[in-house]
């Protein structure tokens, strides 16, 4: 129900966010291939997507590299009622 390229979107934002600086090389698109098993055109999607968001900057012939991390996604937790109550300090 996820397309693979989003997935691999997904994966690829992680590690940038988790330990990625930019102007650190990423894998090549043959490696990228390889290891998600997928093909050259699914990791392209995923790159490209990357790169509009400027996230990503490829150059012919020397490679993909980051070029800013992303934006601290805020930290979402669904509660309940009960939850929230409780942060407020109010009876249930």
């Amino acid at each position: 129900p996820y397309p693979k390229y989003l997935q691999i979107r997904r994966i690829l934002m992680d590690r940038i966010e988790r330990g990625l600086r930019p102007g650190d090389q990423l894998p090549t698109e043959h490696a990228l291939c390889e290891e998600f098993s997928v093909s050259r055109e699914t990791v392209r999607a995923a790159l490209g997507t990357l790169e509009q968001d400027g996230l990503i900057e490829r150059a012919r012939g020397r490679g993909t590299f980051v070029a800013r991390l992303p934006r601290r996604r805020p930290e979402r937790r669904l509660t309940g009622m009960a939850d929230d109550y409780s942060a407020l300090n109010l009876d249930t």
